[in-house]
């Protein structure tokens, strides 16, 4: 569980730094790059640990998975309620079929 939660604060830190700016489009780009990466270092503080203490239980491919699917719910919420995005049936079933694929990663066989 403590790698989901460190994957989940890390993945909420890297959503912000690369699409948080997206609202201040009058901004200087230099200003929005410095500002992302100084995000950016804040996730790599919970994205290595996250890693490195989920390694002992799952693969690699795992891991990737487990931050993937986190990734889209974290950016479904900061699509909705940050940048006021619409939610589309497609997305849905994108993401379903994202879904069926952590079914196969993570299935004994």
């Amino acid at each position: 569980m403590k790698t989901v939660i460190l994957l989940t604060v890390s993945n909420v830190f890297m959503t912000f730094a690369w699409y948080g700016h997206l609202k201040y489009k009058t901004s200087p780009l230099w200003i929005v790059v410095l500002i992302s990466w100084l995000i950016a270092f804040a996730e790599y503080c919970f994205q290595v640990p996250a890693n490195r203490i989920g390694h002992y239980r799952y693969s690699a491919a795992q891991l990737k998975t487990i931050q993937e699917v986190i990734t889209l719910v974290v950016f479904t919420v900061f699509s909705l309620f940050y940048l006021k995005e619409e939610f589309r049936w497609n997305y849905a079933v994108g993401f379903g079929l994202i879904i069926l694929a952590v079914f196969f990663i993570f299935k004994k066989w």
